[in-house]
């Protein structure tokens, strides 16, 4: 039975979140959730690649490496079609979104190495999607990214001012809440989950 594309759209939101269930993308989620407006841009960022780099891996994986026999090549062509898409990606928020340029810094171009993007590709071809299928995979994952680093976001807003010890200022009480978020998000998995 195949999966319809609207539960996989649901599951990578929720109970499959790229990061909270299988913690890829983790640096920028970490280094970009300080400002909610920031974070939802990295976000918007993401969920753009995400959905530009799976069609087009898809069409290439499908139509290009395996009748030519090339599978081995994937690796390699999924990570020059990211960079590609990064780059112009960059060049139009440099050019139309100054603002959120210089507020994403470095985080921007290294959503190129953000090892989500390259996670859902990858997924798409081990789990035999279709098109529609990885479509639906890579914009719930992106939307999945974004509504945690969001979250995320909006209680380390929350936190600037909350008496913690001095230990777990800074990354470690960052990777307490997502932890604690997961956990949250694993309330979900009982509704549907995807493999």
């Amino acid at each position: 039975m195949e999966i319809s594309p609207w539960v996989i759209l649901f599951a990578s939101i929720f109970t499959n979140n790229m990061i909270l269930s299988n913690f890829l993308g983790m640096c920028s989620f970490i280094a970009v959730s300080r400002e909610i407006p920031t974070a939802f841009g990295l976000g918007q960022a993401v969920t753009i690649v995400l959905a530009i780099t799976s069609i087009f891996n898809y069409l290439l994986y499908h139509y290009v490496l395996l009748p030519l026999g090339l599978e081995y090549l994937r690796f390699i062509v999924f990570i020059i079609c990211i960079a590609a898409s990064v780059q112009l990606l960059e060049m139009i928020i440099e050019r139309f979104l100054p603002n959120l340029y210089y507020a994403l810094g470095i985080f921007l171009p290294l959503i190129t190495v953000n090892c989500a993007i390259f996670g859902v590709s990858l997924f798409m071809i081990i789990r035999e999607y279709s098109f529609l299928q990885s479509l639906a995979f890579a914009v719930g994952s992106g939307i999945g990214w974004t509504l945690a680093i969001v979250a995320l976001a909006g209680i380390r807003q929350k936190l600037k001012n909350a008496p913690i010890p001095k230990g777990l200022e800074g990354p470690g009480i960052t990777l307490i809440i997502t932890g604690l978020m997961a956990i949250a998000f694993i309330g979900f998995s009982g509704i549907v989950q995807i493999q």
